[in-house]
């Protein structure tokens, strides 16, 4: 397959210095360390003047340099891609960059209540999509989370009258060698508590994070140690690699950057090459995939260059996967005539859609073709051949699955598929597999994930018990289409997989009742039968969120000066 072909439409200049920079960037690679806040407002003019104390302090996607390298930061958290740019010098953003990256970033977003409470008029918010309106509890049923009401920390259970979460802050550190943040984070920790204080309680820090009630929701990349150093890493609690595949849309890099990256991460054409998405698929104000300006609170001056987010607390039970995984995996070594580990890799991997260290099936299907591909990237890397190095990281995200219609490779049900099937779904095929319409029907369902892990547990004895998990942010222009959808259709169904109401097998719910299990197919003439993991556990479950509107520069001089005309 190509790379976009000259017949691409032209790529959206974006004003990065009115974006926030949480939209655009990861920031979990240069910011392993974080803290989230919880506020609400309880006097609308003080509401208002903290957001204006605050606004100069946001963090907004404008470049920056990195001092402790030559280029530009990175928007990514992949490590493959970085590689790639390392090979072949990509430049960010066309520019001239004069920011110097931050110890610590700052953003801002605001519930439908919250923008209430600080005095937005009617006529701006009754322009909100109904779903920000109704926010997440309401929409608990459709989203699975019904049955984990009574589990959410407190500040979530608790959120309404004058315990209603109205904004949250986050916060993204940089570390020490040692693995702690930076003591950048405590001072802008107590910059903000300070802000609060001065408000004379017309905005209040909220309690009630985590089984002890903390103050705040701390953040931290998992991490890689050796001796007194410690090294963030791109993996979550069940120890696999996360950070590969998102979106990349018109406008979000430079047109190099942009060659790079889309492959894999943009929209696949039916004539096979990749182009980005449509800048209104992320971001509010511009066209998106249906050639339309997404719906949003006018006017439009409010509603261009923010966007929404799902924010979610999604608890890991560490003990139960792993034990899963053992019992599972015991089971398909005498089956399948294999050793231990390449049976409990095998069955992590058909789970996911990739290997641990994120290698998709596609590329290497069976754990032999695993370790001859790791061996290849290790023996790229000794030998410094940047030109290979290049080659391999682009097979991290450059795959479609025209050849596994069956899921041989990677399971149709796996995690990584239903979040993004690319080609699988057609609507209609070639003789060959390929989808004729590339991944249309999937091009309007596509979400920017943000966030970090949070919580330890002794990886020596895991358990489920504890505070750990992923705090996870999906950004897109509509909830609805993009986030709701693929939780309650693809997460939390399978029909447009053919398996029935078989869930994701990662983040999915598995009622006993319903019996839940992954079939891990073969091909037809291989003369085995396929292998079911059957009495799938609960592995995550939601411990609260809502849903946030993250509101441009200018639309935050406007909610802080409170002039904001909705004509």
């Amino acid at each position: 397959m190509t790379n976009a072909t000259n017949t691409a439409p032209a790529a959206t200049l974006l004003d990065l210095a009115d974006i926030q920079g949480g939209i655009l960037r990861t920031y979990g690679d240069g910011f392993p360390k974080g803290r989230n806040f919880y506020l609400t407002v309880r006097d609308a003019r003080k509401g208002r003047a903290f957001v204006e104390a605050l606004r100069p302090r946001i963090t907004t996607a404008a470049r920056w340099k990195d001092p402790e390298r030559e280029e530009p930061l990175l928007r990514t958290r992949n490590p493959r891609v970085k590689d790639i740019v390392r090979a072949e010098g990509v430049p960010d953003y066309p520019g001239r960059v004069q920011l110097m990256k931050p110890k610590v970033t700052l953003n801002i977003g605001f519930t439908f209540f919250g923008l209430l409470a600080l005095g937005v008029p009617t006529r701006t918010l009754r322009g909100m999509p109904d779903e920000f309106i109704d926010g997440m509890e309401a929409r608990a049923a459709l989203l699975g989370d019904d049955p984990f009401l009574d589990k959410r920390d407190a500040v979530w259970r608790d959120s309404r009258g004058e315990k209603r979460v109205h904004i949250l802050l986050t916060l993204y550190a940089q570390q020490k060698p040692d693995g702690s943040a930076c003591d950048e984070l405590g001072h802008e920790t107590d910059a903000l508590i300070a802000l609060c204080d001065q408000s004379e309680g017309g905005v209040v820090l909220l309690d009630g994070v985590g089984p002890n009630n903390a103050r705040w929701q701390d953040l931290s990349a998992v991490m890689r140690t050796d001796g007194d150093r410690c090294w963030p890493t791109n993996k979550e609690h069940f120890g696999l690699s996360d950070g590969f595949g998102d979106p990349v849309f018109s406008g979000q890099f430079s047109g190099e950057a942009e060659r790079v990256r889309v492959a894999g991460g943009g929209k696949l054409m039916a004539d096979g090459s990749w182009q980005p998405l449509a800048t209104g698929e992320f971001l509010l104000g511009y066209p998106d995939e249906a050639q339309e300006i997404p719906g949003a609170a006018m006017p439009i001056e409010f509603s261009r260059n923010g966007t929404f987010m799902a924010y979610r607390k999604l608890h890991e039970a560490v003990g139960t996967f792993h034990g899963y995984i053992d019992d599972q995996a015991a089971r398909y070594a005498r089956v399948r005539a294999v050793p231990h580990i390449e049976a409990v890799e095998t069955i992590k991997a058909k789970m996911v859609g990739r290997w641990e260290d994120g290698v998709p099936l596609m590329i290497a299907p069976t754990y032999p073709a695993w370790q001859q591909f790791r061996a290849e990237l290790e023996r790229a890397r000794a030998a410094k051949d940047k030109a290979k190095l290049a080659e391999i990281a682009l097979k991290f995200t450059n795959f479609i699955y025209a050849s596994d219609p069956v899921g041989s490779k990677c399971p149709v049900t796996s995690h990584l598929r239903r979040a993004n099937p690319r080609d699988t779904l057609g609507p209609t095929f070639d003789a060959n597999g390929m989808s004729r319409d590339g991944s249309a029907i999937i091009n309007r369902r596509r979400i920017l994930r943000r966030g970090l892990p949070y919580g330890q547990y002794d990886p020596h004895a895991p358990t489920d018990d504890g505070d750990h998990g992923i705090i996870f942010m999906a950004i897109c222009t509509s909830l609805f289409r993009q986030f709701e959808f693929v939780q309650q259709q693809w997460m939390q169904y399978g029909l447009d997989f053919n398996a029935g109401s078989d869930t994701c097998p990662v983040i999915g719910n598995h009622a006993t009742a319903d019996d839940p299990k992954l079939v891990i197919p073969v091909e037809a003439d291989a003369g085995k039968l396929p292998f079911i993991c059957d009495r799938l556990p609960q592995l995550v479950e939601p411990r609260g969120g809502d849903y946030f509107f993250l509101p441009s520069m200018t639309a935050l001089r406007m909610i802080g000066m409170g002039i904001i005309d909705p004509t």
